[in-house]
């Protein structure tokens, strides 16, 4: 109940054609949000197989792929959705928007922490790259299709490629 409700207050936040409540439950971000919440449990019980296994399911179902060990902030929202991929390491703030075709990912097969951390009330627009471990700061925009290779500091609008 908590998440519908905090996807409820998103949906209103970024989503100017919302009319009625009960259509949270075709967004596909929502359903992302609830097979990411039902793996991530797993895989924090260590239970690595079935966390993948309800991650993949998910996947499957919304065209959505979020690891279960990304951490994921308070009222995150995926809009439209399809080709969205949060790597494992990745860590998202609150009040974060994320468009389609999204990629907060590595760059390699390093060990460890290799994905982006995303700071509070960041905007991701469409196509984007997010790319290694690097800081995203608050109140950042990041716009279509670019690619972000280093840290973005507080404030800043982001477009291009960020190298």
């Amino acid at each position: 109940m908590k998440l519908y409700k905090e996807f409820l207050k998103a949906v209103k936040r970024n989503d100017p054609s919302f009319k009625n409540k009960l259509e949270v439950f075709l967004y596909p971000g929502f359903w992302a949000l609830v097979f990411y919440k039902f793996s991530r449990y797993f895989y924090l019980n260590k239970h690595y197989f079935w966390a993948r296994f309800w991650m993949e399911f998910g996947k499957r179902i919304t065209s959505i792929e979020i690891h279960p060990g990304a951490v994921i902030g308070e009222r995150l929202f995926i809009d439209h959705g399809f080709g969205v991929v949060i790597g494992e390491t990745a860590v998202i703030g609150d009040d974060v928007t994320i468009y389609h075709g999204v990629t907060l990912g590595g760059t390699g097969k390093q060990w460890g922490k290799r994905h982006p951390n995303i700071g509070n009330r960041v905007m991701i627009g469409a196509g984007a790259k997010v790319l290694g471990n690097i800081n995203i700061g608050d109140d950042v925009k990041i716009g279509a299709n670019s690619i972000i290779l280093k840290d973005v500091p507080n404030g800043v609008t982001a477009v291009g490629i960020y190298k």
